[in-house]
């Protein structure tokens, strides 16, 4: 299998209110895309496009947007508040983002990703005439491990997890508990083209045949009960 990563340019800097679906399939258009193909947005792009923006003039008015945007607050260290968002998350300062905004505003999550990549993958498959799967992405931190990754926060168009309970391995034993976040590690890939100051906002995934299906991305939320770190 070949997979190969694609970055999406010639976007401009999007703002509240842009036709963020058609701009996507107009820069999509020189990349021929495929059917099966995955379009990986981040979802700075989608939020300013939704409008997902908040006055915030100092860090006092940051926090308060921070604890308004959170359902609970899970963990507290100096500045940084892991909570838990109205979406199901559990992530830092929820998910408010100051980096890449103009003027003293932040910028918010979607009030719904998953609703989020529907909208854009059916505009986009209508644009272009074929049929893709869409992950919205944004960066995340791991309770096991140090650094960020990018995660999916919004899918529409694939299974975000593959299942492999059942199956057997290489020696013909049979998997019990392996679940794939499939969804997750297209997002993390994505992140390599895409980055942190690269200014490109999405990228084409190719060659990876995903199980489809009309999965969400709160599918790969791991419920409370299961959950060693709450």
């Amino acid at each position: 299998m070949t997979i190969t990563i694609r970055p999406v340019t010639g976007l401009p800097e999007i703002r509240a209110g842009d036709d963020l679906a058609s701009m996507l399939a107009v820069a999509l258009g020189p990349l021929a895309p495929k059917n099966g193909d995955v379009l990986v947005v981040t979802q700075k792009i989608v939020s300013k496009a939704e409008g997902a923006f908040r006055p915030a003039a100092d860090e006092a008015a940051y926090r308060q947007i921070v604890e308004e945007e959170a359902k609970a607050i899970l963990r507290r260290r100096g500045p940084l508040a892991i909570t838990l968002t109205k979406h199901g998350f559990i992530c830092a300062n929820s998910g408010v983002d100051r980096s890449n905004v103009e003027g003293e505003q932040v910028v918010l999550l979607p009030a719904d990703p998953d609703r989020s990549a529907h909208r854009i993958r059916i505009r986009v498959e209508r644009g272009l005439g074929v049929s893709l799967a869409v992950i919205i992405t944004d960066t995340f931190g791991r309770a096991w491990r140090r650094g960020l990754v990018d995660v999916a926060i919004g899918v529409s168009g694939m299974l975000p997890i593959l299942d492999l309970r059942g199956s057997v391995d290489m020696h013909g034993r049979v998997l019990e508990v392996t679940e794939v976040a499939i969804a997750d590690e297209i997002a993390a890939a994505a992140e390599l083209v895409t980055g942190k100051a690269s200014g490109v906002p999405a990228a084409l995934v190719s060659g990876y045949s995903y199980p489809a299906g009309e999965g969400r991305a709160t599918d790969l939320i791991r419920p409370p009960a299961e959950d060693m770190f709450r």
